[in-house]
Parts: structure tokens; C-alpha cells; sequence
């Protein structure tokens, strides 16, 4: 009879341990992520709702391309069970910091694939546009802590269809790092999808009645090739790729000129560039200040762009206002 009383405490103890304990390979509480930049974490939270703690490294308004790793991201990726990251050498500071921190968990790449679109002549473009492209070096290769994206586009989420690949690669991530919730994760990102196609629809809706000599856009860097590329429209810049890179006084001026050979009426600032070339291009052409475009990072949570889904809808809304008036 004792024994049998000792067993089955034993049993009891055992039974209420295993509940206690996380799961194999599962953190105990909140799963923590890490996304480089605004757009990734406002992904992750909307697909990781409670189960997840997000820590963004390039926060609202900022600047990816030129951001610099501070030892706190050094820490926060050191402590992060989950790193999501956009790829296509976007962020080439990455390999610097995670080799400095030491990262362990479960890496991210939101754009696997997703088939980039390429830069055309590798090292320019049609429209005079001067990117450092040799050799394909990113901002790593040449050291500055810049990058200039090597031959592909990096801005692949400015396609919505292309979202719905970063949430699908999203979600498989964090289901892997946190299987007990995986349902929950699937769930989220079945009606996040729904709202992202939805607002695609809207968004052809807009444009579907634009005349051709209404569809060319002058924005501060090239950051709008998948948008261009999906509603019809041509995208031109002073800048590259990278708001890093520096317009030429030649780029300006054939810009200038095209400006005002085609009539274009309105050009757009963007909240992670300096608008002072924009501004004096205007000036120049008789242009008008078409409105800001968010290209890479939301907005605070009290400003115009506080997610994702409002960054698109917003930019789009910004852009038919302006082509259309």
C-alpha cells in the first residue's frame, strides 16, 4: 500500500512538473522577436499578437539604410528567440551585428521567395540614376555602414501580393519557435492575408482610371519599383536605391529636364529623406509638393501610417489624389 502511495505521488509530481515546464525548444512566456526595421515589426506583432514580444531595431520614421547597431540591438538580438529580417541586402549592417551578438534562434528571411526585380544595368538606370553597384558589394563590403543593395531591389514589401509572402515566412518562423501557439499564428495570418488582398483590390481601383500621361512619379530615392510595377506606374528619382546614395548634378538636371518635357505636375517627398533636393526641384519646374510617401518606415503610432496596411493605403491614396487633380 505504500508503495502504491508513493508511486502515485511520484506520478502527481511528475504530471504537475511537465505542466510547469515549457516545451522542448519553447521559451517560457512570450516568445522574443527581433525586426530590423518598422514594417517587419508591425508584421510580427499583428501575426504574434500576445505570444510574441517585439523589439524593432529601426523604429518609425527611421532610416534603414544608413542605420548604425548599437550596442542595446547587439543586446536584443543576443536575447531574441526569433530575428526577422528582409533581405535581399537591405540591411547591410546584419552580418556585423549578429556576428557581434552572437545570435542563436531562429533567423527570418521574409523575402525568400520572393523573385527580386532587378536593377537595370546593373550599375545605373534609364534615368541617369549613379548607384555603386560594383562588384556587388553591399554597405558591409565597402565598410561605411551604407548599402546600396548590390543588383536587386530590396523594397520588395512595396508589393502587396510580395506581402503576403512575408507574412507566410512570418508566421512559419514563429510557428517554428513557438509550436504550442502555432494554431493561434495560422489564424492571424489567414485574416491578416484577407485584409492585405482586400486592400490591393482598392488600391488597382484607384489607378484603373488614370490616363498614361498621368503615371510617371518623381519621389526622393528608387524605393517604388514593385508599386510602379503592379498599378502601372513609372517611378523616376534623383537617388538610388539607397537614400545613402547622392544625386548627381548631372542626374538632376536630365531629371529637371524630363520633368519638364512630359509635363509631370507634382513630385513626392518621402519621411526618410531630406526634401530639400525635391523642394528645389519643384521650384525649378513649377511642380507642386504632391504630398509624403512613407517608402520603408511606419510612422508614430499618432501619425498617418501607424501599420503596414496604412503605409500602402496611404501612399496610394497621397499618389491617385495628386495624378488625378
Amino acid at each position: 500500500m505504500t508503495t502504491r502511495r508513493t508511486l502515485l505521488k511520484s506520478a502527481a509530481a511528475i504530471f504537475a512538473l511537465t505542466l510547469a515546464a515549457p516545451a522542448s525548444g519553447r521559451p517560457d512566456g512570450p516568445i522574443r522577436a527581433v525586426a530590423t526595421f518598422s514594417i517587419l515589426g508591425d508584421m510580427v506583432s499583428r501575426i504574434g499578437g500576445r505570444h510574441v514580444a517585439v523589439t524593432t531595431l529601426v523604429g518609425p520614421n527611421g532610416d534603414a539604410h544608413v542605420y548604425r547597431p548599437t550596442p542595446a540591438a547587439a543586446r536584443a538580438v543576443s536575447e531574441a528567440h526569433i530575428l526577422v529580417v528582409n533581405g535581399l541586402d537591405f540591411e547591410g549592417w546584419l552580418d556585423r551585428l549578429i556576428q557581434a551578438s552572437d545570435f542563436a534562434g531562429v533567423r527570418a528571411v521574409a523575402t525568400a521567395g520572393i523573385e527580386p526585380m532587378a536593377v537595370e544595368g546593373g550599375g545605373g538606370d534609364d534615368h541617369g540614376h549613379d548607384r555603386d553597384h560594383s562588384e556587388g558589394k553591399s554597405a558591409e563590403g565597402r565598410g561605411d555602414g551604407h548599402d546600396d543593395h548590390g543588383v536587386f531591389d530590396p523594397h520588395a514589401w512595396q508589393s502587396l501580393r510580395h506581402a503576403v509572402v512575408y507574412v507566410d515566412n512570418i508566421t512559419t518562423a514563429l510557428a517554428k519557435a513557438d509550436p504550442n501557439n502555432a494554431s493561434m499564428f495560422y489564424r492571424n495570418r489567414a485574416a491578416y492575408v484577407a485584409e492585405i488582398e482586400a486592400l490591393d483590390a482598392d488600391i488597382r481601383g484607384m489607378f484603373a482610371e488614370l490616363p498614361a500621361g498621368s503615371r510617371t512619379i518623381v519621389t526622393s530615392h528608387d524605393a517604388f519599383q514593385y508599386f510602379g510595377r503592379d498599378y502601372g506606374l513609372t517611378f523616376i528619382a534623383p537617388q538610388g536605391l539607397s537614400t545613402a546614395s547622392e544625386a548627381s548634378a548631372r542626374d538632376v538636371a536630365r531629371l529637371i529636364q524630363l520633368i519638364r518635357d512630359q509635363g509631370i505636375r507634382a513630385v513626392f517627398p518621402e519621411n526618410v529623406a531630406d526634401p530639400r533636393l525635391l523642394k528645389r526641384i519643384a521650384d525649378e519646374t513649377g511642380a507642386t509638393i504632391g504630398g509624403t510617401l512613407y517608402p520603408g518606415a511606419l510612422s508614430g503610432p499618432d501619425g498617418p501610417v501607424p501599420t503596414y496596411l496604412d503605409l500602402m493605403r496611404h501612399n496610394a491614396r497621397t499618389l491617385a489624389q495628386a495624378l488625378s487633380s
